[in-house]
């Protein structure tokens, strides 16, 4: 926590100074509140004098006033620094965060990196407001209502340091038995996001299985396991309010008990008495105070941990920043190079892969699920570095591009079809934010997605909700495929987008894409045959190695896998077509 505190409260340093120092004298003026008060009842009463009473009262009203006014610019200080420095705080762990490479990423998991940027710098930010609104004057109040106990009366004020030392006693059991649990309450948050994520990203399969009431069951247990742990530490808690009010009390039926003996001997006044209660409660609320601070700095300090952890956690995929790259013309435009990758220290996900891709070629990926497919084409934009050899494109290592540079060149149709909350134009121009209407129309031709576009109200400006859920599958993968399209890549990888689509729109759109893209290097991957069945070359995947590589008359004679597949999905005659 004191890392974060250092790097985000330096520029601060006003507010860090002229709050505590409000708020201390704030308490400075709360300790001579007693001392009015006990010359009112001794000065002011005792002698009947009403016009002392009045005077002093509006120096009390003085004293609240001034008082209130420099707690309010304590507060206004706190508000700055906290809000100001969650702010800078959450933007640069977002900014961390999307400079991760996808290992980092998915070792991290999305729901506790979303937990982290919400819950864990909210505590973060309430600590920054607590430690310059309550860390300086919880103390001082402590101290200073002793020293002004000792003024008073010097026996007397015995009670005060047995009774401080007392309720510490009972402040010390209670945080040391219940600081474990707010560290274990912060990482069943995370559970309960993660299990929360799911159910309302796939509610609709959890529907088509019928399985709401597992769902609710499974929900059910995680958050009574967190509603166990956070009652438990509740009645922890608990014990703290009635344990350190016994002891004031306590105390202050002893102040009372013997501060009258001292007023009936003369030692003592009994508007001191009254002032000596009022330091015993400040010190009992300040004591509270003290360990409501340090539930919260436990708190912030787990957040704080877990914070610095992913801010710790470097990207295992370096950019090379400095390199100017001079492609070779004559070399192919994507090679790979005995490559092999892991996603771990285990078994390789992919084994001595070796094959070259030209200029203007149409590569068509195709395996058994789980055989790499997508763990290949995801090594050309470098989202994961390989373990062994080289992934070369246009000659040159890919990891001596910036990844601006080479991820420009490259337009990426993943899996999974996202489109972003909007308009249909502002998905388009993702790649280009300068593409024109002229440029879009035509990614959309080419696409097979123009027709249903246009047809919508707005056409262009249609409105597309989150997810693109306004639209089918299928229409969402052409619209991802326009999208990667609109600024005309040299490479276009086409990861399973096809799944979604009827044979007719599949082939009129893989015929656009050989017709109406000016030479561009195109991967597919597919489980259809028939969508990859004429690329200019064919790669088989089995289980991370390269079962066959060529086109597709030739991996029929050469790889029995490849034949295999084809004959699972056409007639014989289709497959020799």
């Amino acid at each position: 926590m004191v890392k974060l505190f250092k790097r985000y409260l330096k520029d601060y340093k006003f507010q860090l100074i002229i709050g505590p120092l409000c708020k201390l004298f704030e308490a400075i003026l709360e300790l001579i509140v007693p001392l009015v008060m006990a010359n009112i009842i001794d000065f002011g009463v005792a002698n009947k004098d009403t016009g002392y009473i009045l005077k002093m009262g509006g120096v009390m009203v003085l004293l609240g006033v001034i008082g209130l006014c420099s707690a309010l610019v304590c507060q206004y200080s706190a508000s700055v620094a906290s809000q100001g420095c969650g702010t800078k705080m959450r933007n640069d762990l977002f900014k961390h965060i999307n400079s991760l490479s996808h290992k980092e990423l998915d070792e991290l998991g999305t729901p506790s990196l979303i937990t982290r940027m919400t819950n864990d710098i909210n505590q973060i930010q309430n600590a920054i407001a607590m430690l310059i609104r309550l860390a300086l004057r919880a103390p001082f109040l402590v101290i200073g209502a002793m020293v002004m106990a000792m003024i008073i009366d010097i026996k007397m004020s015995v009670i005060f340091f047995i009774a401080a030392i007392l309720i510490a006693l009972v402040l010390y059991l209670v945080m040391t038995k219940s600081v474990p649990f707010f560290k274990a309450i912060q990482k069943k948050l995370d559970r309960v996001s993660l299990i929360s994520r799911e159910n309302l990203s796939g509610n609709r399969v959890i529907r088509a299985f019928s399985k709401q009431e597992q769902e609710q069951n499974r929900f059910e247990e995680i958050s009574d396991d967190l509603s166990y742990t956070s009652i438990k530490v509740g009645k922890l808690s608990a014990l703290l309010s009635p344990a350190t009010f016994a002891v004031t009390n306590l105390a202050i039926v002893i102040i009372v008990w013997f501060g009258s003996k001292g007023v009936n001997t003369g030692r003592i006044m009994s508007g001191d008495i009254i002032a000596l209660v009022n330091y015993m409660t400040q010190i009992l609320l300040a004591m509270v105070v003290v360990a409501n601070l340090v539930v919260l700095f436990t708190k912030a300090s787990a957040s704080a941990q877990r914070i610095n952890q992913v801010f710790e956690t470097e990207s295992s995929v370096k950019e090379n920043e400095n390199t100017k790259i001079t492609p070779n013309i004559t070399a192919p435009k994507i090679e790979f190079d005995n490559v092999s990758f892991s996603y771990s220290e285990g078994e390789n996900a992919l084994s001595n892969i070796t094959f070259k891709i030209n200029k203007g070629d149409t590569v068509g990926i195709i395996g058994r699920t789980g055989s790499g497919k997508s763990t290949l084409i995801n090594l050309i934009p470098r989202f994961y570095d390989v373990k062994s050899g080289k992934v070369l494109f246009d000659g040159v290592n890919v990891k001596d591009y910036p990844f601006s540079d080479l991820r420009r060149q490259i337009g990426i149709v993943p899996q999974q079809s996202v489109l972003f909350s909007g308009t249909v134009r502002e998905n388009m121009k993702w790649q280009n934010s300068d593409s024109s209407d002229e440029d879009i129309l035509r990614a959309l031709e080419i696409a097979q997605a123009k027709d249903f576009v246009l047809e919508k109200p707005y056409g262009l400006d249609a409105q597309v909700v989150q997810g693109g859920k306004n639209f089918s599958g299928g229409q969402r993968q052409r619209l991802c495929i326009a999208r990667a399209i609109v600024s005309m890549p040299k490479v276009l990888i086409l990861d399973d987008s096809f799944s979604a689509l009827d044979f007719a729109t599949d082939a009129a759109l893989r015929k656009a894409l050989k017709e109406k893209t000016d030479n561009m290097t195109v991967i597919i991957v597919s489980q259809r045959c028939s969508t990859i069945k004429n690329s200019d070359l064919i790669l088989v995947l089995d289980d991370g190695k390269l079962a066959g590589k060529g086109k597709h008359s030739e991996l029929l004679e050469s790889c029995s896998l490849y034949k295999e597949i084809c004959l699972s999905q056409l007639d014989k005659e289709e497959v020799l077509k």
